[in-house]
């Protein structure tokens, strides 16, 4: 009897330890959650276009697609390949992370040189034209997990460099966690978004009352411009997102000048008007810093990568 009491209470110490761990996942997650926030926006900012012109019926299958490929990408791939490096190579995450951030540069300074000069995506709106819904769909996925995948490696790198874990153990369960509460985050905002005209339409043609159907309506007839809005703000937190990677990183490697001068600016300016918005006022002069300097980098990408790099993996330029 004694022997049972025995390991009843040790069961009972191992259920506290484990709930204590629990605890401290729980705990861990939230606060490297938090520190990806720029970079959970420009996901969630960017996704609802990759379902723009298919059917109703698609919308919530393709995001359940793209879903399920950004839960591949951050548990199956990158989180193993984010603890080997923070363990084993950690000097390679930041040459990483501002190769990923350049990426972020590139495509958002492309989506701008081809509002600029509409005539380039000439050739690729007529050969969607002429593909097939499935293929189309397919394409769109494809782009839209490979896009995730660099966003999600930001994510996961930012929260393993903000996760104080006592072993491995805690820093993958930590991860694992981040990982999959920011997907569900992100991918349930983006159905959300991607569903409001429908909703808006049931309301329109089924609600009880007049003020319940002028909603509806208003929805219809407002989410064009969210949509528009959010692809806006999706291609500048791609930009300020990528710049701001890229310019820390070379802060990290020693090429400090343009961080330093980037926040002697947002501080000064800061400090030029009254103290209730210098905090505010500062944050948007570097995002906006950060921002024009992902532009340029990415302007001065588009070349290299069409001209160079697409051509050696055998794709075309535009996209």
């Amino acid at each position: 009897m004694s022997g049972l009491l025995a390991l009843l209470d040790d069961v009972a110490g191992i259920a506290k330890v484990a709930a204590s761990s629990v605890d401290d996942v729980v705990a861990a997650a939230g606060k490297a959650g938090a520190k990806t926030a720029g970079v959970i926006i420009d996901d969630a900012a960017v996704t609802p276009k990759y379902v723009q012109g298919f059917a109703p019926a698609r919308e919530l299958p393709i995001i359940w697609r793209i879903a399920r490929g950004s839960i591949f990408n951050k548990i199956i791939l990158l989180l193993p390949v984010a603890l080997l490096l923070a363990n084993f190579a950690p000097w390679l995450i930041t040459p990483l992370l501002m190769i990923g951030g350049s990426y972020l540069c590139f495509e958002g300074a492309e989506k701008i040189f081809h509002v600029l000069f509409p005539h380039g995506s000439h050739v690729i709106d007529e050969d969607l034209k002429n593909r097939d819904p499935g293929h189309l769909e397919e394409q769109k996925v494809r782009g839209a997990i490979k896009t995730d995948f660099i966003l999600s490696a930001e994510i996961m790198t930012i929260a393993l460099a903000a996760i104080e874990a006592p072993n491995v153990w805690m820093q993958a369960a930590t991860l694992a966690v981040v990982g999959i509460g920011v997907t569900v985050a992100v991918y349930g905002s983006v159905a959300l978004i991607v569903k409001m005209d429908d909703v808006g339409l049931y309301l329109a043609q089924n609600a009880l009352t007049s003020v319940g159907r002028s909603l509806g309506r208003g929805l219809v007839r407002a989410m064009p411009g969210v949509m528009k809005t959010l692809s806006i703000v999706g291609t500048a937190a791609m930009l300020w997102v990528g710049g701001s990677i890229v310019i820390h990183g070379m802060e990290v490697l020693g090429f400090g000048w343009l961080g330093h001068h980037i926040h002697d600016w947002a501080y000064a300016l800061g400090h030029s008007v009254s103290a209730q918005w210098t905090s505010a006022v500062e944050w948007i002069s570097k995002a906006t810093m950060d921002g024009v300097f992902g532009l340029a980098w990415g302007m001065v990408l588009i070349p290299l990568a069409t001209k160079v790099i697409m051509p050696m993996f055998g794709k075309s330029g535009a996209h």
